[in-house]
Formats: C-alpha cells, structure tokens, sequence
C-alpha cells in the first residue's frame, strides 16, 4: 500500500501508467464499455452519432484489452442494424456528417475481424460522403462547424484503416487544413463556426480528438502533416493555460465562470495523453496535466457508471448566454464516448497500438 505522501506525489508527476484505487483505465473503461452494451439508444430513432462514438470507443477499448466477449458483445448489438437486420431502419439517412459518422462502427468492426460484410457497409458511408464534392475537393458536407473534426474526418480515417488505400487519408487531411485555417485562433482555441465566436468546450473536444486522431495515422511525409501537427500543438499549449486547478476545463474555456463539463474535458485528456504517448508533447510539461485530466473525469463517473455533468446535445448559436445555459446531463454518450477514447489513449504504446 503507498503512503499518502507517495500517492501525492505521483497525483503530481506525469506518471500514466500507475492510477489510485478506482481510477485506472482498466477498470473505468471495462465498467463503461459493458454498461454501453445494454443501454438503449438515445435521441434519435436513428442511431445518433454520440451512440456511434461510444460504440467505436467500446471497440477499441475491446481490442486493447485483448476482450473478445466484449468485442463480440458489441459486434452482437451492431448486427440488427446491418441491412436487413431487425434495427435496419435505425440506420440513418441523410447526407450530413452527423449522420455518415454511422460507417464508423462498421469499419471498425472489420478492422478487427476482416468481415467483408462490415467493410462493405462501412466503405458505402465513406465514400458516399465525397461522391459530389464541393470545386475545392472538399466533402459536399463540409459546413465549417469544429464538430466536424471529428465527425467527418474519423470516417475517412477508419476507412483509411480498412482498406489502407490513402485516398481517405488525403481527403481527411484536406480537410482538416480548411478547418484550421478557418476556425482556430491565435490563441489556439477554435471558434463554434465563424459566425459563431465562442470557445464552447465539446466544439473544441471534438477538434482536439479529431487532430489527435489523425496524427496517429499520418505518415512523417505527408504534406499536410506539418500544418496539422502546428494546430495541434498551438491547440494543447492553450488549454493547459486553460485547465482548471480540478483538471477540468469549462463548458466554455475561456470563462472561470462556466461550469466545468465533462464530455469537453474528456476529449483533451484523450488529445493530451495521445500527444505525449507519442511524444508529439513535452512528456515534462504536458504529462501532469493528462493525468491530472483523467483523474479529475473520472471522478465525474456516478456509481452506475454514467458518466455526469455533460452538456446537451448543442447546435451554433450566436449568444453566449445560450452556451452558459446548456443542461447538464447523466448517461449521454457525448460524454460515454470520450471516457472510452481517454481510456483506451491509456493503454495504447509510444506507437499508438
């Protein structure tokens, strides 16, 4: 058993391999994965695409920790939704990045068991999303809102990681670019949309985890790789000056009095561990405040495993008096999703596997 001084002090370091009774990625991530396999879904009669990120976190976390009764607990809930399953008219529809998000869990699906079936499906969805692009070769469903990061460009990258054909690969990195240069501020925040000038915690999640992501897969020589890898470092320098003193960040960054919101915050201990496990940060610098992230989320996770204090589901809005006064909600998968993420980030190596 440590002594308190010795649990301090490691509270203290960058150390991401040794955590306190309750909150190491092993177990938080077991109790969230299976929690997920028997929950319903939520918002939508379609499957809403905060489902879809729990369920590609579930996957992942499956493959990690080597559980084939998990994975094939998740694969099980998947099949109903394949065409002609039982769920199929669960499937959404339209040509918009919250809904093509779906081929994700298929594509990660055949990703660990090489089913022809699910790569079909998922590959459908990614490139239906560029089967009329726009003249600048961007998605028709590019809409400059910085959930995209992660929305549209994780379909491209899983179906990257499918097929290995580096299409997916530079059209997601296309992209991601056009974001930047669009949205992100000198100060390495992003704005909502352009229209929309606020720093909104979950928005920003989303980029960090979408950057993060990407540069996982990005070959050193990529052309892009360079401009993406300057948004992302510029990103997390940022929130570290904007971390609270409780690891969170706020439901909006900039503002000490927002509330602090644990979807938002998830997502930048996800970016941040990635970073320093793949030495992209300062392990010196950046390490203490990835632990300090996941432990602080962690302690927004209730007995039954729901994770608290996540913000509704959040169109753009001019007002910040919109963002101040989103709900708090207990069990969204937006905030399900990137505890999954953070936790498998824990158990990745330096090469991401």
């Amino acid at each position: 058993m440590l002594l308190a001084g010795t649990v301090a002090g490691v509270a203290q370091s960058g150390d991401l391999n040794n955590w306190p009774a309750g909150t190491s990625p092993q177990e938080v991530g077991k109790a969230l994965a299976e929690h997920f396999v028997t929950s319903p879904h939520q918002y939508t009669k379609t499957i809403h695409y905060s489902e879809v990120c729990t369920w590609y976190g579930a996957l992942t976390f499956a493959k990690l920790t080597h559980d084939d009764v998990l994975r094939d607990e998740l694969i099980k809930k998947f099949e109903p939704l394949m065409p002609g399953g039982a769920e199929a008219d669960r499937t959404p529809l339209r040509h918009h990045v919250d809904d093509s998000i779906f081929g994700v869990v298929p594509l990660e699906i055949a990703i660990q068991t090489k089913d022809p079936r699910f790569l079909a499906v998922g590959k459908g969805w990614a490139d239906r999303q560029w089967e009329n692009p726009q003249a600048d070769g961007l998605s028709a469903e590019t809409r400059y809102w910085i959930d995209d990061m992660y929305m549209l460009t994780m379909l491209q990258l899983e179906a990257y990681r499918a097929t290995g054909d580096k299409k997916y690969l530079d059209r997601d990195a296309k992209e991601m670019v056009s974001y930047l240069d669009k949205l992100q501020q000198p100060n390495g925040l992003f704005y909502h949309a352009p229209d929309v000038k606020y720093f909104w915690g979950r928005g920003d999640g989303w980029v960090a985890a979408g950057m993060a992501e990407m540069l996982s897969e990005l070959p050193e020589s990529h052309p892009d790789r360079a401009r993406i890898m300057k948004g992302y470092k510029l990103m997390m320098s940022s929130l570290l000056q904007y971390q609270g003193k409780d690891g969170m960040w706020r439901e909006l960054i900039d503002k000490d009095d927002a509330w602090p919101e644990s979807s938002s915050s998830a997502m930048f201990s996800f970016a941040l561990i990635t970073g320093v496990k793949h030495g992209w940060l300062d392990a010196a610098t950046y390490g203490p405040a990835a632990r300090k992230s996941w432990i602080a989320v962690v302690g927004y996770v209730d007995q039954n495993h729901d994770v608290t204090q996540v913000c509704e589901g959040t169109g753009k809005k001019d007002d910040m008096a919109y963002y101040y006064a989103r709900k708090r909600r207990t069990g969204d998968f937006h905030g399900q999703a990137p505890v999954l993420w953070a936790a498998s980030a824990l158990l990745r190596d330096g090469a991401g596997k």
